[in-house]
């Protein structure tokens, strides 16, 4: 979804049940029904209505009321089921024109692909084959943190005001980065690239 905040509230919303349930209910008068629904996904949007809010080189046109009513068109329970919040700064020259290439795709696919594979085993015999279909109790169970780990987990809670459901989805994430990692345990610089990816501007 491009240009997130253009879209009605109304049908952002209703993402919300997908999300988190991943399940359509459609109720009408004669009753309702339900429609598996389970789906990624990616919205990007400009920080601001002229896009130049936070920009180091153009200033920002708009009002501080504008901006706030234009991020708060993304309500903080949406926010909240959103696993990964990426800021995208300005490219500078130097980067554009640098000839080197990054990670070949194929290499990147190898290494998700091997990451999955961890996952579908450490699942096996559930239904679910992927860290993003874990419930509390399969958290529990396949994301323990050791004591300096809790630590990082609870200073953040308190620092970012974390919902429980942030919680649990920051535990899956590390569990993906440590898999990505091939790495047995959730390490804390794991814990810390999970939180990094939480929101810290809006709502």
């Amino acid at each position: 979804m491009d240009e997130l905040p253009e879209f009605g509230m109304r049908v952002l919303e209703v993402l919300r049940q997908p999300l988190e349930d991943k399940v359509v209910t459609i109720s009408r008068a004669r009753g309702a029904s339900s429609f598996p629904a389970n789906f990624m996904l990616v919205g990007a949007m400009n920080p601001c209505p002229c896009g130049y809010f936070g920009d180091p080189i153009k200033q920002c046109s708009c009002s501080s009321a504008i901006v706030t009513r234009y991020q708060k068109r993304i309500s903080g329970p949406l926010l909240d089921r959103i696993d990964i919040h990426v800021e995208v700064p300005r490219v500078d020259f130097d980067k554009l024109a640098d000839d080197r290439l990054g990670e070949p795709s194929v290499k990147i696919r190898e290494r998700v692909e091997l990451a999955r594979e961890i996952q579908r085993k450490r699942l096996e015999g559930t239904e679910m084959t992927c860290n993003a279909d874990m419930r509390p109790t399969e958290v529990r169970k396949f994301c323990p943190l050791d004591d300096l780990g809790k630590g990082i987990v609870r200073q953040a809670m308190s620092q970012l005001q974390l919902s429980a459901r942030a919680f649990h989805r920051i535990l899956k994430l590390a569990r993906t980065i440590a898999d990505l990692s091939q790495e047995s345990d959730i390490e804390p610089s794991h814990l810390a690239e999970a939180l990094q990816y939480r929101p810290r501007r809006w709502n």
